[in-house]
């Protein structure tokens, strides 16, 4: 019985990607399909833009229901844990019966986060909204990551941080529409964000109808190994040791974007637009180094980009927490930056390690910056209750030395395009 399989999953991983006759040969040096990566681009940034609201909100739901930080880092777990776990299962499915049109069905599901989020009235009921902009979350990225990866033309950290790129930037822009937006209008205001839910699910129908035909059938044959050759114990190692390396970022990570507005208005007195705006700059600059993190891979290898990312941010997160308002900007600038770039890298490195699993590894990784992010929510918000903010901070500014394992990670092949 032959199987459905993504075309350029193949061609992309080597020169050659059958050994019969009956599926097409497509040299992996083949010009990108810059159309169709500038469109999940904007998917992904009107997807995470949506995702971003649920923390930029949270000073107003705090206020408004009284709640504590355990509750605030409970709603995080909820959104981030959703989409965790059910991520490398749609990626798994997804590798063995693609569905082009998930994606837009997927986008419906943050639509009816986004509209019971404007009208909850109690906490059970912003639990639920965020675990269904979560599920939204979970359909979007394995297949979405996927798509990125057939479009590439072999420049893999290319398509993946013009992927990636156009998530960090929705990030970045929701603190500031939901300071110009919500903040003054209200919680009820979120509503009119499920507009953009709207523009989403047209356009993720359309690169539906681009990915659907590059579907192709082809006999069932046994698991293929990755385009490195490398044994079955070092590619359970290497992908370990890329676990490791995502949690440091995405503990860091979640300290930062669930907590750093907090963390201003308590340390520096600022109002809560004000610390919305620095939260805006931070995630900015995340998104650039997105950008730049995955050509500076298929430049210069995918393992020192990884290393330099992770652990060359440390001395600028144990001065953070000592900082005055004006060098905590600067140094969020530098830390976004610099530890956003290793999140395209991570990524494809995992990819290259086991090319024919794509949904798979991309909805673990990426469900597991969600997962490790609920997580990381919900202690530091309990730690938070019991020993304050600033303390938050300082235990954090030691989680980048983590980044020294990334010298055990393999050297891999390079794909000459």
């Amino acid at each position: 019985m032959n199987k459905p399989v993504i075309l350029s999953e193949d061609t992309l991983a080597a020169p050659v990607i059958a050994d019969d006759d009956s599926v097409p040969k497509v040299p992996a040096s083949m010009v990108p399909a810059m159309t169709v990566l500038g469109a999940i681009s904007l998917s992904h940034f009107l997807n995470d833009l949506m995702q971003s609201l649920i923390p930029s909100v949270y000073p107003i739901l705090k206020e408004n229901y009284a709640l504590d930080f355990s509750q605030i880092g409970m709603i995080t777990f909820a959104f981030m844990m959703t989409s965790s776990l059910l991520q490398p299962v749609v990626g798994l499915y997804t590798d063995r019966k693609p569905l082009p049109y998930s994606l837009s069905l997927g986008m419906s599901s943050t639509f009816a986060g986004l509209i019971l989020l404007s009208f909850a009235s109690h906490y059970s009921l912003i639990i639920a909204a965020a675990a269904l902009v979560g599920l939204g979350s979970a359909i979007f990225h394995p297949e979405s990551s996927r798509i990125a990866r057939i479009a590439s033309g072999g420049q893999y950290g290319l398509a993946q941080s013009v992927f990636q790129v156009g998530g960090n930037f929705g990030q970045a822009l929701g603190p500031v529409l939901a300071a110009l937006i919500v903040v003054p209008f209200g919680q009820r205001s979120i509503a009119w964000f499920s507009l953009v839910a709207a523009l989403a699910i047209v356009l993720l129908w359309r690169i539906g109808a681009w990915y659907k035909p590059r579907i192709v059938p082809r006999p069932a044959k046994k698991a293929e190994r990755g385009s490195d050759a490398l044994p079955t114990a070092r590619v359970a190692f290497a992908l370990a040791v890329l676990v490791v390396l995502l949690f440091s970022k995405a503990f860091y990570l979640s300290g930062i974007n669930s907590f750093y507005t907090f963390f201003l208005i308590h340390k520096f007195g600022v109002s809560t637009q004000t610390a919305q705006l620095y939260l805006f700059v931070f995630l900015a600059a995340s998104a650039c180094g997105t950008f730049f993190g995955g050509p500076l891979g298929d430049r210069f290898g995918r393992k020192y980009v990884i290393w330099f990312s992770i652990l060359g941010v440390l001395p600028f997160t144990l001065v953070l927490p000592y900082a005055n308002i004006y060098w905590t900007l600067v140094l969020s600038i530098l830390i976004g930056f610099i530890l956003s770039s290793a999140m395209p890298q991570i990524i494809v490195y995992s990819q290259e390690l086991m090319p024919h699993r794509l949904g798979m590894i991309s909805g673990i990784f990426f469900g597991l910056v969600f997962g490790v992010g609920g997580i990381g929510a919900a202690v530091l918000g309990t730690v938070a209750d019991h020993a304050g903010i600033d303390f938050v901070y300082w235990v954090c500014s030691f989680l980048p030395a983590i980044g020294l394992v990334a010298v055990l990670l393999p050297n891999l092949k390079r794909v000459k395009s």
